[in-house]
């Protein structure tokens, strides 16, 4: 009889699907791609909720009729049916209405918690979480917020998804799928028969929204099908121990939830609206990195069914079972992340190796104080180039240059120190520096009081290892910068008082 539940689903969808589908044609109801995130690139239907909506319904009102026959309870099929389906049809319509007028996130984010609230209210809510701390109900309080931020994440999650042909159809029928196991281990008939009625339905329209798509979910499919896995998980919830509640539909809805969860991360980090639309989700990456429109499709759907597999294991609860789960879950989550190589995660990575290097750090930026105390005493061109080698040297500089704006005297010099155009000293310890091929370069101005000096170079033989310090104690006006520009000009004074120029050169011993 499941079957049956499931192939009636299946045909009723697709061919609403595909009345939807020629309707919306005929009328021009269709939607132009957007330039910069519709990677589909031409205009169709975005009315492919409509097909589900109305295949649930229609499930619901037939299994209503004859629930006897499908070992139904009566009151409890109409219990779930009327408690899910109706705050799905606010959210459906909330999606419709934004597929045609486009509405803002608060306005979404608000009719979306409403339909939260009403589930909670039917009795489908989170309250299984509380044996994870001990047993007892954690009332509503804390059971509401749960509840809400449940469906907000579910629900926009497949929303966020929805970026190629059948990617949020076909990642939901992969947790559908799972929804439909725990279903059956837990004996919950009611459960089973809505989700497989769901599975149905969404197979029926993947078969128009496959690559290459006739028919689009819209927002007012992404948004029903995330509502209503995250209500059917609610309502599985009542019957199932602790993990089973918990922790399986988080991982069996890991693609959604991984990618709404990056998105938040990454704007976050960039400082940007959180609620606002880009093209950097795992798909657009993944087209970035060169793969094919249904290479991409068909890799996340292998992700899916991995997310699904895993969490089934977990049906059969055990601390090593668990510790596998998650060990495996925890490695493929970071090493993919990191192959997608988003921007802002490179840089936390960056951060995170700075901060586990932070005492080096430290002890180069103090050494670049310490060279700004020996600069104030420095009163001549061979002074100056010994305190700048003792200082920079060790943390990690392999040369450096000084560009002033005057000449100067060509008998002035500073072994090994080399001129060029006259306006230049370029200085290498060692000889370590090829000086017209350096691998890493930094140049500031230098100022006294808005006045320009000249300009001072840093210079690197190679980019590796990483050099561990803070640039700005660099440049920071009132510290070594600034002490550098003095001290230059209080040898260029020197050189003009000079009846002679002469030439000024440290022994060899002190490189």
């Amino acid at each position: 009889m499941e079957l049956v539940v499931f192939l009636l689903a299946l045909v009723t969808s697709a061919l609403i699907t595909r009345w939807v589908r020629d309707f919306a044609v005929r009328h021009q109801w269709v939607s132009s791609p957007e330039a910069k995130r519709d990677v589909q690139g031409r205009p169709l239907p975005r009315l492919g909720g409509v097909a589900i909506f109305l295949t649930l319904w229609a499930m619901a009102l037939v299994t209503r009729l004859i629930p006897g026959h499908l070992g139904l309870d009566v009151w409890h099929w109409f219990h779930l049916t009327a408690g899910i389906l109706g705050p799905a049809t606010i959210v459906f319509l909330l999606g419709l209405t934004d597929d045609f007028r486009h509405l803002g996130a608060y306005w979404k984010f608000g009719v979306q918690i409403v339909a939260a609230i009403l589930l909670y209210v039917n009795g489908f809510r989170i309250e299984a979480v509380s044996s994870m701390f001990g047993g007892g109900s954690v009332g509503w309080i804390i059971g509401l917020p749960l509840t809400i931020l449940w469906v907000l994440l579910i629900t926009n999650a497949f929303n966020l998804i929805d970026g190629l042909d059948g990617l949020a159809a076909g990642s939901a029928l992969f947790s559908t799928l799972v929804i439909c196991v725990i279903a059956l281990a837990s004996h919950h008939k009611t459960i089973l028969f809505l989700t497989l009625a769901l599975a149905g339905a969404i197979a029926g329209f993947l078969r128009y929204n496959f690559n290459p798509a006739s028919i689009f979910l819209g927002d007012c499919g992404s948004l029903l099908i995330g509502f209503m896995l995250s209500a059917i998980a609610l309502a599985g919830s009542e019957k199932s121990p602790t993990m089973v509640a918990v922790a399986i539909p988080l991982i069996a809805l890991g693609l959604p939830i991984l990618d709404v969860s990056i998105a938040v991360i990454r704007r976050f980090l960039s400082r940007q609206p959180l609620f606002h639309a880009d093209c950097e989700h795992i798909h657009h990456r993944l087209l970035s990195r060169g793969v094919s429109h249904r290479q991409t499709v068909l890799l996340l759907y292998g992700v899916s069914a991995g997310f699904a597999l895993l969490s089934l294991l977990l049906l059969n609860p055990g601390g090593r079972t668990l510790g596998i789960v998650l060990v495996v879950l925890g490695l493929g989550v970071l090493v993919g992340v990191q192959q997608l190589r988003f921007h802002e995660f490179v840089e936390l990575k960056q951060f995170a190796s700075r901060t586990l290097n932070l005492r080096q750090v430290i002890a180069n930026d103090v050494g670049v104080r310490r060279i700004v105390g020996a600069l104030r005493s420095c009163e001549s061109s061979r002074e100056l180039c010994l305190v700048l080698q003792a200082g920079l040297k060790p943390i990690g500089f392999d040369g450096f240059g000084f560009y002033l704006l005057t000449d100067v005297p060509e008998e002035i010099e500073c072994f090994p120190l080399q001129r060029e155009n006259g306006h230049k000293f370029r200085f290498a310890w060692n000889n370590v520096v090829a000086l017209s091929d350096v691998g890493w370069s930094f140049t500031f101005g230098l100022q006294i009081d808005g006045h320009r000096v000249g300009g001072f170079s840093l210079y690197r033989k190679n980019i590796q290892p990483r050099l561990w310090m803070d640039l700005n104690v660099l440049t920071t006006t009132s510290s070594f910068s600034l002490e550098l520009a003095q001290v230059i000009e209080r040898i260029q004074h020197e050189w003009q008082a000079l009846p002679h120029a002469k030439s000024i050169m440290p022994s060899r011993q002190a490189n």
